[in-house]
């Protein structure tokens, strides 16, 4: 406007053009001066565009990068931890689930798409192949309680499952077997637990129409939230002071008003609805049914420590 002196509208919409190099006509005919001033709005237009997106490129991977680090280091930290393979349609209500009961757990996935979703929930995650040994090495297999291998295919599985057999020999593993074939290659591979998730359901169904009841009754001691009884398998500590002492002597009953329905030995029997003076030993773990703070207390017990 100063050095041409044009009108507002012409003056905006040549810097505009300008600024942004679109290349467009002139409105009119430039002056020298005008020029020069058209060159510094074209350079300053595309350095101003190169900065700013040079600038939020940076703050972006550094952004990732810190949480990234971040997240490494608190993987770092896991101990006694689960480790879930998959992170489809079961593998996010198993994270769910372990969530609500405050476990602590890494995913590992090899969708990189999931990351939104995995970030969103707070979850520790890391990306790519289960069955690789480094990326279970990173997962800290040799610290973990469990893993859980819920991948899509069952060859995935059996693949998982047998690495992570060879760096955890004391691992408890649990995977899904989509077809009926894939059940014993996974116990070969060396997994404790085998769930076919189409059986599980039908039975599921079944027991709803013939024992509705029983059902239900299950479904309320065993529900996670909002209810006040709950059913445990708590296990027994070598420095546990309930160790060498009968349920009869124990504070169980009288103290804390716990049931045990069953004992799980650690030679390996199932002892169900166990007498009361039944021993209870290191090692052992106890199925117990009870009030939500009796059985923190017992859950302390267990490990050795006071109750409060």
């Amino acid at each position: 406007m100063l050095i041409e002196g044009w009108s507002l509208s012409d003056s905006m919409y040549m810097t505009v053009i300008a600024l942004t190099t679109t290349g467009f006509a002139e409105v009119r005919p430039l002056s020298q001066t005008g020029r020069l001033l058209t060159i510094g709005l074209i350079i300053g237009g595309i350095s101003s565009i190169a900065y700013l997106g040079g600038r939020t490129v940076q703050i972006l991977v550094e952004s990732y990068v810190l949480r990234r680090r971040r997240m490494n280091k608190k993987i770092a930290q896991l101990h006694k931890h689960t480790i879930v393979c998959g992170f489809g349609r079961m593998g996010r209500h198993l994270c769910q689930e372990l969530s609500d009961e405050k476990a602590s757990f890494v995913v590992i996935d090899n969708n990189p798409e999931r990351t939104e979703q995995l970030e969103g929930a707070g979850y520790l995650y890391l990306i790519g192949d289960a069955s690789s040994d480094e990326m279970l090495q990173q997962a800290r297999i040799e610290e973990a309680s469990s893993l859980i291998a819920v991948v899509s295919t069952d060859a995935e599985n059996v693949f998982t499952t047998l690495t992570a057999r060879s760096l955890n020999k004391e691992l408890f593993i649990v995977t899904r077997a989509i077809s009926e074939e894939s059940t014993p290659k996974l116990r070969t591979a060396g997994a404790n637990r085998v769930i076919k998730p189409y059986e599980l359901v039908g039975h599921r169904l079944a027991q709803l129409v013939l024992r509705p009841g029983i059902v239900e009754y299950m479904e309320t001691v065993a529900r996670i939230g909002g209810q006040e009884i709950n059913i445990e398998e708590i296990h027994i500590a070598e420095d546990s002071p309930l160790a060498g002492q009968t349920l009869l002597e124990s504070p169980l009953r009288r103290d804390l008003n716990i049931i045990v329905v069953a004992i799980h030995k650690r030679v390996g029997t199932l002892v169900y609805n166990p007498a009361s003076d039944m021993r209870i030993e290191a090692g052992d773990r106890l199925m117990a049914i009870g009030e939500q703070s009796g059985l923190k207390q017992l859950t302390l017990l267990c490990a050795g420590k006071q109750s409060t």
